[in-house]
């Protein structure tokens, strides 16, 4: 399939009307094409008109003075203004922002994804440093601009902003600069107001559906015989006692509260049974990703070499248009941390936990050539497995509180190889294996069917807004 180019020409001197010296496509165009206008409307002003930025304050890693929030860009649902999946935390393994003041939260990283939230109650969070907060000024309706914000329309110009190699951002100072609709206060009531009903069924549609974690939890729970509400319940614990010789339980004095709080227990015990559970090298090799040698980066010039990493995954699938290029040069460096269908990886730096497998023909990619960075780990299958089980497996609570129990923290939360030595899975017959992903399965196909209905409600809202746009032209 041919693409079609797209060509422009502009004035040299419009490069130095930004901060920034940005001489790419979608920047220029952007900017000097579109004059930063994202709808084609007589009466605009610019983005900083609306929100006022609050000033970051921080909160260093280690544990906590009280129990915090948090919320990453993974716990913001896109273009729902909605949290999922948060869990109240005594201990982060890197600095975080404070968040409570703004009425908006919006990403530096991929905004276009339309992860935004409203905080107009200003909760108290204690967010990822990609997240930044914004007051919205006295005469806009919160819910209108964040309507406004999340059409497809708008998000698709972000991508026009983004800038750099390895983390695409939109600057904030950009962002604030992009000429939005000058929408009159009674007019952005009106609207919203169009909107509710539409809010009130997505909501209905959303009290149908489970989180893939929650059916996976579940399903495990059922098959190996967890008590899973008990699981919930100690997880809410904050205080305990712990005999003093269990410290001696690791080769190293581990004395941090996530290696002996109770939630571990009722897992630790299930786990002794050696006729159902052996450990993670029984079943799998395991060896780590490759790192960018100092001073190379990505190509950015389109190649047939790729480079995974974690923020390109999420439970549904790997985002191949995110996936970094390499340059012959620079693959053949990396060579030997490819990773081919049927492995695994899991994330063990930073965010621990996030889990792919591996299909080199459905991402469209030679099987030889995607690079596995080096915050994964990579599990080859040493025996015949159902690869779609322990992929299953290990988005489970078994498996999250094994890993929350051996990470360490140094600059950044890790979870070294050499902690996966305490690590179990199951080890049981493949019909079994089979029986359990078909469970899991059925029920997630279902929740899609649902997603699909909510998806059509969501789009009905940016037609309300667009087609006041197109008449107010």
């Amino acid at each position: 399939m041919l693409l079609e180019k797209k060509w422009f020409i502009t004035d040299f001197k419009n490069i130095g009307k930004q901060e920034f010296l940005r001489p790419d496509f979608g920047y220029r165009y952007f900017f000097d094409i579109q004059e930063a206008k994202i709808f084609s409307v007589k009466n605009s002003i610019n983005l900083k008109s609306i929100l006022n930025p609050v000033e970051t304050k921080k909160i260093a890693k280690g544990e906590l003075k009280e129990p915090e929030i948090l919320v990453d860009i993974d716990n913001i649902e896109r273009r729902f203004n909605n949290l999922i999946n948060c869990e109240e935390v005594i201990e982060i393994g890197s600095d975080k922002n404070i968040l409570f003041k703004g009425d908006i939260i919006i990403p530096k990283m991929r905004p276009w994804l339309g992860g935004i939230f409203l905080n107009t109650e200003h909760n108290k969070y204690v967010g990822s440093s990609e997240l930044l907060e914004y007051e919205i000024t006295p005469n806009n309706n919160p819910h209108f601009i964040y309507y406004l914000f999340t059409t497809e329309k708008f998000l698709s110009n972000l991508v026009k902003l983004k800038n750099g190699n390895s983390h695409k951002r939109v600057n904030q100072k950009d962002l604030l600069k992009i000429q939005t609709p000058n929408v009159p206060s009674f007019i952005q009531d009106q609207l919203v107001a169009e909107i509710e009903p539409i809010e009130k069924k997505i909501k209905t549609l959303k009290s149908s559906i489970k989180e893939p974690q929650e059916i996976i939890n579940q399903t495990f729970a059922r098959e190996f015989d967890f008590n899973l509400e008990k699981f919930e319940n100690l997880k809410k614990e904050k205080f305990f006692e712990v005999n003093f010789c269990d410290i001696s339980k690791s080769n190293l004095i581990r004395s941090s509260s996530h290696f002996h709080h109770k939630k571990t227990w009722i897992i630790e015990e299930k786990l002794k049974d050696k006729k159902i559970w052996t450990l993670v090298n029984h079943i799998f090799k395991l060896s780590g990703g490759g790192i960018i040698p100092k001073g190379e980066t990505f190509s950015d010039v389109e190649t047939d070499y790729f480079y995974l990493r974690p923020k390109e995954i999420n439970f549904w699938e790997i985002d191949k248009n995110s996936i970094p290029w390499l340059s012959a040069e620079l693959y053949n460096k990396l060579k030997k941390y490819k990773i081919i269908s049927g492995e695994l990886c899991i994330s063990i730096i930073g965010t621990v936990g996030k889990t792919a497998l591996i299909n080199t023909d459905n991402l469209e990619i030679n099987k030889e050539n995607l690079i596995l960075n080096g915050n994964f780990l990579r599990l080859s299958p040493k025996q015949e497995i159902n690869h779609q089980f322990y992929y299953y497996y290990f988005y489970s609570f078994i498996f999250q509180a094994q890993a929350n129990r051996e990470y360490t923290i140094t600059t950044i939360k890790a979870l070294g190889i050499d902690k996966w030595n305490y690590i179990k899975v199951p080890n049981i017959p493949l019909s079994k294996q089979e029986k359990i992903v078909k469970e899991i399965e059925i029920e997630l196909e279902e929740q899609k069917q649902w997603e699909e209905k909510i998806e059509i409600e969501r789009n009905k809202i940016d037609e309300i807004i667009n087609d006041y746009l197109k008449k107010g032209k």
